[in-house]
């Protein structure tokens, strides 16, 4: 029997659960599902209390980056952006991956893209190394707009062979077929009027729904995706690594993704 919960701060907006569970019941899988808060000052001692009858977790911001820290092994993906959204159980200890990377492809692909001329990304952090690094499959011309300078190294490194350009935060915004946000509510609403529109606008966010930045895209002729995508395909591949059972993604998406909208659309 599984037993997982979804880790961060603040948590008590995670879908996670509803989809983590939902996905049990379309699977056949036994198993619970519980959202949990844990800052980053208590990671460490909340891992190091976890007893053997915890299968794995998934972290959310802002435990993305410290997760790392805690893990026995690392897969080659998580070495690459620096990050991990996943903790799954071995001999070891703790296994750290991230399923993100994976999850900006198969949301892109569900909705029929596979390249772009050049991607934006706005923002540095974690789930914005995953997706450049996801982005790789898409374009080798990725622009990166940013607040911190000191974040420029570790986003190189997530796009290795990609020609990669920053702008500072307050620099005209340059064109992109591919526009992704990456940062937390509201901290791109200053771009609600700069953004050139774009043939497609990916938001990562799915709380507010829909965010600002997605609603003014769509509004000015952008195809939007939105960020229950990205927290679906990410899940699924969650629930495939902690019960070694997967089904057809798309018919369990669209079975994931009603379940998640029946909680968030009231």
């Amino acid at each position: 029997m599984i037993r997982a919960a979804v880790l961060g701060s603040p948590i008590s907006h995670s879908l996670s659960p509803t989809l983590h569970r939902r996905a049990y019941e379309v699977l056949g899988i036994a198993g619970t599902f519980e959202a949990v808060e844990v800052g980053t000052a208590d990671l460490g001692a909340f891992i190091a209390s976890s007893d053997s009858s915890w299968t794995g977790f998934s972290l959310t911001m802002p435990l993305k980056e410290e997760v790392m820290k805690f893990a026995a092994k690392v897969s080659d993906v998580a070495m690459q952006v620096a990050s991990a959204n996943t903790l799954i159980r071995v001999d070891e200890g703790w296994s750290a991956t991230s399923t993100d990377v994976n999850g900006f492809v198969q949301s892109l692909h569900q909705h029929g893209y596979d390249s772009f001329a050049n991607v934006l990304i706005i923002g540095a952090g974690a789930t914005a190394r995953a997706a450049a690094a996801a982005c790789e499959k898409f374009t080798d011309s990725i622009t990166v707009i940013h607040r911190s300078s000191s974040r420029e190294k570790l986003m190189k490194a997530a796009a290795p062979n990609s020609e990669m350009m920053f702008c500072d935060w307050t620099a005209d915004v340059p064109p992109a077929e591919l526009i992704i946000n990456t940062t937390p509510a509201g901290v791109a609403d200053v771009f609600v009027d700069r953004l050139n529109s774009p043939r497609v606008f990916f938001e990562a966010l799915y709380n507010p729904w829909p965010t600002r930045l997605l609603a003014s895209a769509r509004s000015g002729g952008s195809y939007g995706i939105d960020g229950l995508d990205l927290l679906i395909h990410q899940g699924i591949d969650q629930v495939a690594l902690m019960s070694g059972k997967s089904g057809d993604r798309s018919a369990l998406a669209s079975e994931l993704r009603s379940a998640c909208l029946a909680k968030l659309v009231k």
